[in-house]
């Protein structure tokens, strides 16, 4: 197995959201952030888990072109343009050109939207998802947003359908999780001091919800979702510790700068 993974998380697109969208029944505003996870490997490289919400979204004016009228507010973006994912590697020490490779939960507008910095990298993404983004149904489609992969066709992409070991070392397994999407995956990351973590991103967008196994309004298959949460809940039923791309609470305790490093 590899040593000497370094994690680090970044907020790549706080919202100050209507409750009731990230949990179907919920009422009041909560105030969440979007998270990227960066993984320096020692043999692959440096790795994201997700690239947040577009840069563009940062200026109010260009954000009506880039997700389209209104939506920046009704999600209640609040994001400034050094929270996008190209200006927190460089706080960082790293550069754009550094990542090879970006695993992909979903691609969600809040997910993919910084597709855009990294035309080198290698995308790994389920092949249910890359397709469905394409040509989503009207209304879970709605939170998909064209035009932040719109110039990835020339990318390079490995498209996968199910669990993958995706280096084959133990360090990175790819979870299949759809429902909240229709090619959702979750991470099994293994830490040499930490033991296994669970990167469960949108399974659920808060603690709370996932506890009542309860789905948003933009799921794409609540059937599908129920199930999901239960694959996770197997996992955390092992000892695993599971957290979520929205939680508060999980980014709260997440590493900043490489805290975690094995």
């Amino acid at each position: 197995m590899a040593q000497g993974v370094k994690v680090t998380v970044v907020d790549c697109g706080p919202l100050n959201i209507d409750k009731g969208i990230l949990m179907t029944g919920a009422s009041g505003m909560v105030s969440v952030p979007t998270s990227v996870w960066i993984l320096e490997h020692p043999k692959q490289g440096l790795i994201l888990f997700d690239t947040g919400v577009n840069y563009q979204v940062s200026d109010p004016e260009l954000a009506e072109r880039h997700w389209g009228p209104g939506l920046r507010e009704a999600l209640g973006c609040s994001m400034s343009r050094d929270q996008a994912i190209d200006r927190q590697l460089e706080r960082l020490g790293y550069r754009c050109e550094d990542v090879r490779w970006v695993i992909m939960s979903h691609m969600h507008l809040d997910h993919a939207g910084g597709m855009c910095h990294f035309p080198q990298a290698t995308f790994v993404v389920q092949k249910d998802e890359l397709r469905y983004a394409w040509w989503p149904d009207p209304w879970p489609g709605a939170v998909y947003c064209y035009n932040d992969y719109k110039d990835t066709r020339g990318y390079t992409f490995i498209q996968i359908k199910g669990d993958v070991d995706l280096f084959q070392d133990g360090t990175i397994r790819l979870i299949s999780t759809p429902g909240h999407t229709a090619g959702h995956q979750a991470m099994l990351l293994r830490l040499e001091n930490r033991g296994l973590i669970c990167l469960a991103a949108d399974v659920a967008h808060l603690k709370e919800a996932y506890r009542a196994r309860a789905p948003m309004p933009y799921d794409w298959n609540v059937e599908l979702l129920s199930d999901s949460y239960l694959k996770i809940q197997a996992i955390e039923s092992a000892g695993v510790p599971v957290y979520f791309s929205h939680e508060p609470e999980d980014f709260s305790s997440f590493p900043k700068d490489g805290e975690w490093a094995d």
